[in-house]
């Protein structure tokens, strides 16, 4: 099971708002300067990592929730959203190739493998989506954060 921490946004009716960080070790990277993703991170927009997520437990703002996913659903999700269209863009090159004896042709069908792969890999991911399998669940949630009031006598 792959865990990650939220922290929730809203709660209503059920639904929660959680919003998840997402773990970079560009901080203690030498070659964060010239790295594309830490450019990428700087620029990040903060609703990037909103998701809904269902809870019969009343949630509150600020709460902080542990959440997990099955790691076969993760890599089988991977699996078809990055070779799908690798697939896809060898099997029309190579297609192409063998009809047209060009590599323009090729090309072509590379281009038009890998998009098409693309396309199927986006229809799989949205069928594979609705199974529950491959949806985070709350695994535990810490205590809110006005739970804990701390005073001092003096």
């Amino acid at each position: 099971m792959m865990r990650e921490w939220a922290t929730v946004v809203s709660w209503q009716n059920g639904i929660a708002t959680l919003h998840s960080e997402m773990k970079t070790s560009c901080s203690s990277c030498s070659a964060r300067k010239a790295c594309g993703s830490h450019m990428l991170n700087k620029l990040r927009l903060k609703n990037a990592h909103l998701m809904k997520i269902s809870s019969v437990e009343p949630l509150q703002p600020g709460q902080r929730i542990e959440l997990g996913i099955a790691e076969t659903s993760l890599l089988s999700s991977a699996f078809f959203v990055y070779m799908t269209p690798l697939i896809g863009l060898f099997v029309l090159a190579g297609v192409s190739q063998m009809l047209f004896h060009s590599d323009l042709a090729a090309a072509s069908g590379a281009l038009l493998g890998g998009v098409g792969g693309g396309i199927i890999a986006k229809g799989i991911s949205s069928i594979l989506g609705r199974s529950a399998s491959f949806h985070p669940v709350i695994l535990s949630a810490a205590l809110p954060p006005d739970a804990l009031h701390v005073s001092t006598d003096a």
